[in-house]
């Protein structure tokens, strides 16, 4: 079928709802950390790496899995990468140790990696005109949006009535029904042209990625000068060097790295990454901050947290509609810098902060920055590829949102681990034996447990993480501000159009 005799509305509702589903699962079992912390012995570091093994085997695979869904079918794709994210997701939700559910973390991001490139690729093959394309990426990157600020909501509801194995359980139907509507609605399309897997690329980028990742989050314990840590840093660069050499060499990269001489592309991604750096940094603590350092149950975290799911999603249609009259430079910086402002007033947060007078305008300002970031960047990115080559772009795009999430939580987390410990030690050291304490500082579920014996603990744990909270956002904050200005510098105004690629390009022919 072609775009013209498929019925768009309902092929949009399909791969709108593929893409909740598995945003839903970035973020749904971020507000079963404490949870996870008590039941299973789970310290920072298993907590970071249950949340990053999902979002690094996403980042590390989205590209590849772009480019074999371009050549062997969009909607197969979309069809294996649904049903076996169902099946991993299920598995997960019987597991009882920390370490088996950050395996299959690993594997369910992998098949998220499959779905959400074609998602994207679907929507550019089947809105071929470019306002109707920008409305569709407007809904679209709601259901992104929404998708992984309602993940908290989602999950605390959940957490209400049953264990921490319910978030996953509820994914389960979900992909189910998602896989009946594209056997119904979805058309077929590729595009055969598209060459084989570069498979030295892939393999060095996800050494790459991963080197990167596991440095980060391990760097609080070894310490952040350690010889450990700057070794693999510097292995992590030597490996992105090296990916860089063999996409420029071989003849069908797996990322064509010459894309990013194009501002509007390069600009865009750039944009996508901070962007989603600070989202999945700041779900990561406020749902922790909520629950620990306000003692929220997790319905009441994650309904807290709603203002931030509705504000992407209302500003993630407005920026589909806007774009293409303002121009991505203004939409984009204007983005970024009310992202930034949000997060250095978040910085000075307290633990009696009022949460309607304080929180919940400073959310509300951050959900808004994102959205009007997020729509109109990818918008952005898809219009420098014609809709024949989508899953390139599509997956460039959503590389860079996991690549910005995966860095933020690991940044972010290790961040704060290092500030939390170091606080609470300077605070109630002396009060607690030294096996105590280096538990209560690897982890926030220990504190609080602690503090129902141990005089004082509480309220050390309490500052301490507000200490921790404070240099977090404000890494994220002066990021987004100087991704602000960067945007108003490199992204093209209104009327810029790259040599040899038509704003508007023709409709594909049918398969």
């Amino acid at each position: 079928m072609s775009p013209t005799t498929v019925s768009k509305p309902l092929v949009l509702v399909t791969v709108c709802l593929a893409a909740l589903t598995i945003n839903l699962d970035t973020t749904i079992v971020n507000i079963a950390l404490p949870s996870l912390a008590r039941e299973l012995d789970a310290d920072t570091r298993d907590l970071l790496w249950i949340v990053d093994g999902y979002n690094l085997a996403f980042a590390a695979l989205v590209l590849a899995m772009g480019s074999l869904s371009d050549r062997f079918g969009r909607r197969p794709a979309l069809l294996i990468g649904l049903t076996g994210f169902a099946i991993s997701t299920g598995v997960a939700a019987l597991v009882d140790s920390s370490g088996a559910l950050i395996a299959l973390r690993f594997v369910m991001g992998f098949f998220a990696a499959l779905i959400f490139p074609t998602t994207l690729s679907i929507i550019s093959n089947t809105f071929t005109e470019r306002r109707e394309r920008a409305a569709a990426l407007g809904a679209w990157g709601a259901a992104v949006g929404m998708g992984v600020a309602l993940g908290p909501v989602t999950g605390g509801a959940l957490l209400q009535h049953f264990s921490w194995h319910s978030v996953f359980w509820a994914l389960v139907p979900v992909a189910v029904l998602t896989i009946a509507m594209t056997l119904r609605f979805v058309p077929e399309s590729r595009d055969p042209s598209v060459p084989r897997l570069d498979l030295p690329g892939l393999g060095v980028s996800i050494a790459a990625l991963g080197t990167l990742t596991y440095t980060i989050i391990e760097a609080p314990g070894h310490g952040w000068s350690s010889g450990h840590t700057i070794a693999g840093f510097v292995a992590a660069a030597v490996l992105i060097a090296v990916f860089v050499g063999i996409e420029r060499a071989v003849e069908h990269p797996m990322l064509d790295v010459t894309l990013f001489l194009d501002r509007r592309f390069s600009a865009a991604s750039g944009a996508v990454t901070i962007a989603f750096f600070s989202l999945f940094g700041f779900i990561f603590l406020i749902t922790q901050f909520f629950q620990f350092a306000r003692d929220y149950s997790a319905l009441g975290t994650g309904a807290r947290i709603l203002p931030v799911a509705i504000c992407i999603a209302i500003a993630s249609i407005v920026g589909g509609l806007i774009a293409p009259r303002l121009g991505s430079k203004a939409v984009v910086a204007a983005g970024l810098a009310m992202l930034g402002s949000s997060f250095l007033w978040i910085s000075d947060i307290e633990i009696d902060s009022s949460y309607p007078a304080t929180i919940v305008p400073q959310m509300v300002l951050m959900g808004l920055g994102l959205g009007l970031v997020s729509t109109t960047a990818t918008e952005s990115i898809l219009q420098v590829l014609p809709p024949a080559r989508a899953g390139v772009g599509s997956a460039v795009n959503d590389a860079t949102r996991e690549l910005g999430g995966t860095l933020g939580v690991a940044v972010i987390g290790s961040l704060f681990a290092s500030v939390y410990g170091d606080s609470l030690a300077s605070l109630v050291g002396d009060r607690l034996e030294p096996g105590q304490l280096a538990a209560a500082q690897e982890s926030v579920g220990v504190a609080d447990a602690l503090g129902a014996s141990v005089p004082g603990v509480t309220a050390a744990m309490q500052s301490a993480f507000i200490d921790g909270t404070t240099v977090g956002c404000l890494v994220i904050g002066s990021l987004c501000l100087l991704g602000s200005l960067a945007a108003l510098v490199a992204l093209p105004g209104n009327r810029y159009q790259p040599l040899g690629a038509p704003l508007e390009e023709p409709a594909p022919e049918p398969v």
